[in-house]
């Protein structure tokens, strides 16, 4: 393996993506995400988005009682909350990835 790699070790957290894609913050989650996956493609499983107006989205939204959107919310391997950011200050991409892979 070379030297530069960048290797994280296998995650076991998860990150979720509420959002309604036709809002006036479709735009810039959009781009999150893409970023995002982009920064982090060797682990495609590692990001689940999900729109708020779909069945699956509310139930998953109250579930985590989130009510602003977009939100984005970091998972543990078992589901649990372990970190939310809801509105339209996004967290930065370093930070979530802090989250994900820093424990």
């Amino acid at each position: 393996m070379p030297l530069w790699c960048l290797c994280y070790p296998k995650n076991t957290m998860k990150v979720l993506v509420l959002y309604r894609p036709n809002s006036e913050h479709g735009r810039s989650i959009e781009m999150f995400i893409r970023d995002f996956r982009y920064q982090h493609e060797s682990n495609a499983d590692l990001l689940d988005v999900q729109n708020v107006d779909s069945r699956e989205g509310v139930a998953t939204a109250s579930i985590y009682d989130v009510v602003q959107y977009p939100a984005v919310l970091i998972l543990g391997d078992d589901g649990q909350l372990m970190k939310s950011w809801q509105g339209a200050d996004l967290p930065l991409m370093d930070e979530v990835a802090g989250y994900v892979y820093g424990s």
